[in-house]
C-alpha cells in the first residue's frame, strides 16, 4: 500500500506564499483531480501531477475532472482557520477503481496540492463514482 494518509503537499504550501496558487472566485487557474491505483506513491512529497499508475477505465479520462470551488476562501468565526470548498466531483457510468487522488492545478506543470487517501480500493461497475468533499478540503491553521 502506498497511500499513507491525507497531505496538503509541502510544494503547493510554498507555491501558496509565492503567490502561485489562486482560489478566488475571479481566478482564472484551474484545479483538477486525479485518480490513482493502489500502487502510487503520493504524499506530502508530490510535487506535480503525473501519469504513474493513474487509473484507467470507462467512464475516466487521463488528468481526471476539472474541479468548482465551492465555497471561496474564508475564516472560520474564531478568524484562527482559513478553508475553502470544493463542489463533488463524479464520473458517471464509470468502471473504476481507485484508491486515492492527487488535487492539482491544471498547466504549466501541473502543481500537487493536495493527496487524498480513499483508505481503501474504491470500485464502480457501470456507476457513478462520486468523490465527495469536506466542507472545508484546504484547511490552513
Amino acid at each position: 500500500m502506498a497511500f499513507t494518509g491525507n497531505y496538503m503537499c509541502t510544494s503547493f504550501k510554498v507555491a501558496l506564499l509565492n503567490g502561485e496558487m489562486d482560489f478566488s472566485s475571479d481566478t482564472s487557474q484551474s484545479f483538477k483531480i486525479a485518480l490513482y491505483t493502489s500502487d502510487a506513491t503520493l504524499d506530502a512529497s508530490t510535487t506535480v501531477y503525473s501519469t504513474t499508475n493513474e487509473i484507467s477505465g470507462t467512464g475516466y479520462t487521463a488528468g481526471g475532472n476539472t474541479l468548482t470551488i465551492a465555497t471561496n476562501p474564508t475564516s472560520d468565526t474564531g478568524g484562527t482557520v482559513a478553508y475553502l470548498d470544493f463542489s463533488d466531483t463524479t464520473w458517471s457510468n464509470s468502471y473504476i477503481t481507485a484508491r486515492g487522488a492527487l488535487i492539482y492545478k491544471s498547466g504549466g506543470t501541473n502543481p500537487a496540492v493536495a493527496v487524498l487517501d480513499f483508505g481503501a480500493d474504491k470500485t464502480t461497475s457501470s456507476e457513478t463514482f462520486t468523490v465527495t468533499f469536506p466542507s472545508c478540503l484546504l484547511l490552513l491553521q
